[in-house]
């Protein structure tokens, strides 16, 4: 009965070890493709760098906060908007663009970690996904998140906040 124990253990093991080695696979292929379909924009994952290019570059910051391997309202937000093609051509001419991930199963550096809890910290971030616009100087200007509608729809809000 232990050896029918053990060996049942071993096969239960061995089968959640397999189907999480490709849930990674699935995810790394999406991420690849998604990195291939925005590789004409930059996403930046540190706001301080991210204030000097808007100065240089005088243009707003969208700031995003997100659970990329976890939050549907996240993963919705990044396929219908901030990855397809109608935002990555605004963003190119008008915006500088600032990615904080909070993933669960997504290796981080420790220090990419602890900067990305600092900046939750400051900026009071208490649900995902939030997305703020910051002026040049890293001014918070509006708090959104993910909006219905579509890229174009998404791309006629950022312009209405900065407008005003």
């Amino acid at each position: 009965m232990k050896k029918i124990s053990i060996l049942l253990l071993t096969i239960f093991l061995v089968l959640s070890c397999t189907d999480n080695k490709k849930a990674n696979v699935q995810h790394k292929s999406k991420v690849t493709l998604e990195k291939k379909n925005k590789s004409d924009i930059v996403w930046y994952s540190n706001i301080e760098e991210a204030v000097n290019i808007a100065k240089q570059k005088n243009k707003p910051i969208l700031l995003q906060f997100s659970g990329s391997d976890w939050c549907k309202w996240c993963i919705r937000l990044n396929n219908e908007v901030l990855h397809t093609k109608e935002f990555s051509n605004y963003a190119k001419d008008n915006l500088i663009l600032v990615n904080l991930d909070y993933p669960r199963s997504i290796p981080q550096t420790e220090q990419t970690k602890a900067y990305n809890q600092e900046m939750l910290q400051k900026y009071g971030i208490r649900g995902f996904p939030t997305v703020l616009l910051l002026d040049k100087n890293g001014n918070v200007l509006h708090q959104t998140g993910y909006r219905p509608g579509g890229p174009i729809e998404y791309i006629k809000h950022i312009k209405q906040v900065l407008e005003n």
